[in-house]
């Protein structure tokens, strides 16, 4: 398994120099000075933790896996050490409101921690991920008499939240869930059901489990208008809010994965478990959809942080493996057969396929950090109008940065695999496992298709259809800064005739799917990667003109990212023309086939 170094310095020099998120920072509630210090201190903490503790873990969590003894999940060794240890350090309640005892912090912390987790460790890094998602809701929707029994112990760690959707006849139709829920005399539900795919729905690393169940209630209308959210944990608090009796729920079965063996996936049974209400009847998908959201961007994460492994991964082996005699530089031949074996990093081939994965993590971090600032301005914003423009743009990017992100992640893992050769698909190096862990997230919490879906027929009628050119006038903005930056033109040019595409693919495809469904299915995936091409483009343009505008003062690590952005805007963004041409060509050719035949 590759040894694994966290980007630190990279997300610090993203957040002062390119993004410019000081002042944003220091206005923030709780911020005193200069809030850039403070980050640096904690994510620097953060890397030590995950590169020394839960790094170290991996390859071991994914051959040992999960165990179901007796009922008992047991989690791989060291797993629930390592949880305590995450736990007393305070990385649970980073982001969350002192009121609950978080620590308040931004969400841009919250979001390079997840990188860097899911970077060193994939499969614990589901843990505190789902716990969080678990608290945004029960603080958004539970009846205050419960806030105060689960939000500390969740905070804190000491608990762990999970969520129970899918049930095995309905999939993601979750308008077909049969788990009914009871109203008891005290106000209680009781729950009876079977959920599948529940991500560490059991294990022994915390004290309790709150499970936020979707069910029926006896008077529910069919469909999705009919889904309920009930809170149902392991254990019931007793009188001091300790776990009390084991609830009437367990474990059926755990499933058997292609990855992420280091995370139990759980058959959940409920017997007449006692659950709460949470939110409004038959209003429950609403209330869930906190916990997904939040989760949907958290998978996005994961995608980034597994490719950021594999190219260290992949990038080390490519620097020390000597194999073959390289070419030199264009127009000069090959090294000298007396020279012997060269590092495969001189083969071009090689060289494309780590600039592939480079180009959609530096750009994939900025993204994800400068979609964190716009979570802190939709929850601190002082004015209205502010706060609804960030929740906008949140709203429009958070399917994009699922499916684009976690897309891109798992081709990068194929292809930090392939420069390793026959030893990319071998256990010991490593590259194997990433491949193995990466694919779930284009599955979970959506598949990228109904990412694709939700991007096309509810995003991009927001604010009358305005929503998404609301978007691209902020990437013209950058466009249009650079006239001002002499040699900017090569950077700013391919990211003006991509996002001049977007805009006219945006237009036909708002049209033609508001007279045809279908034409929005047989697009969304085409148009969702197309997007999520140019805002990495955008990014990389940012980062660009940063180190253009430096001119002599910039270091080598501003140079670098000339030479990655140039990678991009010219080898990388040019497959936006084939995206606009299969887009333009419409639902036709996807009809043509009779049903008959496939």
């Amino acid at each position: 398994m590759p040894d694994y170094k966290p980007p630190v310095e990279d997300m610090i020099s993203l957040l002062e120099e390119v993004l410019e998120a000081g002042p944003l920072l220091a206005s923030l509630p709780g911020a005193e000075g200069d809030p850039l210090p403070l980050l640096r201190d904690v994510l620097s903490e953060a890397g030590r933790f995950t590169a020394g503790v839960l790094a170290p873990l991996n390859a071991s969590g994914d051959a040992e896996g999960c165990r179901l003894e007796n009922g008992v999940v047991r989690a791989p060794k060291g797993f629930a050490e390592a949880y305590a240890a995450f736990a007393a350090d305070g990385w649970t309640s980073l982001t969350h409101p002192p009121e609950w005892g978080g620590q308040g912090l931004p969400q841009v912390a919250q979001i390079a921690l997840d990188e860097m987790v899911s970077s060193a460790n994939f499969a614990f890094g589901l843990l505190p991920g789902l716990t969080r998602g678990a608290v945004e809701t029960i603080a958004r929707y539970a009846p205050d008499a419960l806030k105060p029994v689960y939000l500390p112990k969740l905070v804190s760690g000491t608990w762990t939240g999970a969520m129970a959707l899918t049930e095995a006849h309905a999939g993601t139709d979750l308008g077909l869930l049969r788990t009914r829920a009871e109203p008891q005399p005290d106000g209680t539900l009781r729950v009876t059901g079977s959920k599948i795919f529940i991500t560490v729905g059991d294990h022994e690393m915390a004290e309790n489990i709150v499970h936020l169940v979707l069910v029926r209630l006896p008077d529910a209308p069919p469909g999705v208008r009919g889904i309920s959210l009930a809170l149902v944990p392991k254990y019931l608090p007793d009188a001091e809010g300790r776990p009390g009796p084991r609830n009437a729920m367990s474990v059926g079965a755990l499933e058997h994965k292609m990855g992420i063996h280091g995370s139990p996936t759980c058959v959940m049974n409920y017997d007449g478990a006692t659950g709460w209400l949470i939110g409004e009847p038959h209003r429950g998908l609403s209330a869930m959809f906190t916990m997904m959201n939040a989760e949907r961007l958290f998978v996005g994460l994961q995608g980034l942080g597994v490719a950021e492994a594999a190219y260290q991964g992949a990038a080390r082996y490519a620097r020390e493996r000597l194999q073959g005699r390289a070419p030199l530089a264009a127009g000069t031949g090959t090294a000298p057969a007396g020279q012997g074996p060269q590092p495969i990093l001189g083969h071009p081939d090689v060289r494309r396929m780590l600039l592939t994965i480079r180009a959609f993590t530096g750009a994939g971090r900025a993204l994800a950090l400068w979609t964190a600032l716009e979570m802190d301005k939709a929850a601190h914003l002082p004015e209205a109008a502010g706060r609804a423009a960030a929740e906008g743009l949140l709203a429009l990017l958070t399917p994009v940065i699922k499916a684009s992100f976690t897309d891109l992640g798992f081709e990068a893992t194929v292809l930090a695999q392939q420069v390793l050769g026959g030893h990319g698909y071998v256990r010991e190096w490593g590259m194997e496992q990433f491949v193995r862990d990466a694919r779930i997230a284009q599955i979970y919490e959506g598949t990228n298709g109904v990412q694709a879906m939700d991007l096309v027929t509810r995003k991009l009628v927001m604010e009358e259809g305005l929503l998404p050119f609301r978007f691209f006038a902020l990437v013209r903005q950058s466009i249009e800064a650079g006239a001002a930056i002499p040699g900017a033109a090569d950077y700013t040019a391919p990211l003006a005739a991509a996002l001049k595409r977007l805009e006219g693919a945006t237009t036909r495809l708002q049209k033609r799917a508001a007279a045809d469904p279908v034409e929005a299915g047989a697009a969304a995936t085409d148009y969702l990667r197309f997007f999520a091409l140019v805002a990495l483009g955008w990014m990389w343009l940012r980062m660009a003109l940063h180190a253009l505008a430096l001119g002599a003062a910039a270091e080598e690590r501003h140079r670098d990212r000339l030479a990655v952005a140039q990678f991009f805007l010219r080898r990388i963004l040019p497959q936006t023309v084939a995206l606009d041409l299969a887009i333009a060509e419409g639902a036709a050719p996807l009809l043509a086939l009779r049903e008959e035949a496939y």
